[in-house]
């Protein structure tokens, strides 16, 4: 297992209003960028003012849904939890996150019973003491990689090729950025891969959790699929 401190480069618009810092990198930074966000996220309360001051307020990291029965929720409000966004739920939990027991019930108990089999469920505090030993390396705040086999991961899961970010889709790998899903590219069938998305959440995603993942990243590994069965065979890299 290997320690990350990433380093996303962050684009501002030449005009228009500056973006805040509310943005969640699968890493999970907390950076300024102007990509969309398809779920809200909860580390407790990470800021001051509008500027974001802290990576985290405790163990319990959440992935909320944009809109939960009339409730309105202020940005930057004090006392109050940091409104985070994610670009889709595969980024979500590869940050760290997982879904949240009341806004998103079902999610949570979908995520629960895939993430584990023991025949007790755990507790949302068992789940969220996991996650924060699985996303952080003791004692910092540097980002904990796993080493897991290339063939053996599902879709939904990101990993960390040459510093990159990318989503497993298929038989692609789809690059991520601060632009979103970029660029797709053949996924290596041998080797070890460097996993971004914590063990728990790997779990879960294998026994068959249905992660959220933006449609381009779908449309990129598509194209990447066509791509490669009108050139015909190519040879696999090792990761």
């Amino acid at each position: 297992m290997t320690g990350a401190r990433p380093r996303p480069q962050v684009e501002h618009p030449a005009d228009g209003p500056r973006p805040r810092q509310n943005r969640v990198t699968p890493l999970g930074e907390v950076v300024a960028i102007p990509l969309r966000g398809a779920w809200l996220g909860n580390r407790g309360i990470v800021h001051r003012g509008t500027e974001v001051v802290r990576n985290h307020a405790g163990p319990a990291w959440i992935i909320c849904a944009l809109h939960y029965q009339d409730r309105r929720l202020a940005q930057w409000a004090p006392h109050h939890y940091t409104i985070l966004f994610f670009h889709d739920e595969a980024v979500a939990l590869a940050a760290g996150h997982r879904p949240c027991a009341l806004c998103r019930r079902p999610a949570y108990r979908a995520f629960r019973d895939a993430a584990s089999s023991a025949e007790t469920p755990p507790s949302a505090k068992d789940l969220d003491r996991t996650l924060h030993s699985e996303r952080l390396v003791a004692g910092t705040h540097r980002r904990r990689l796993h080493h897991r086999a290339w063939s053996g991961l599902p879709d939904g899961v990101f990993v960390l090729v040459d510093g990159q970010p990318s989503l497993v889709v298929g038989k692609a790998l789809v690059d991520w950025t601060v632009r979103g899903y970029t660029v797709a590219r053949p996924r290596p069938t041998r080797g070890q891969a460097q996993v971004i998305t914590p063990p728990l959440s790997l779990a879960a995603l294998v026994a068959g959790y249905p992660v959220q993942i933006d449609g381009a990243a779908a449309q990129l590994a598509d194209n990447q699929a066509r791509s490669t069965s009108a050139s015909g065979p190519t040879s696999a890299t090792d990761g």
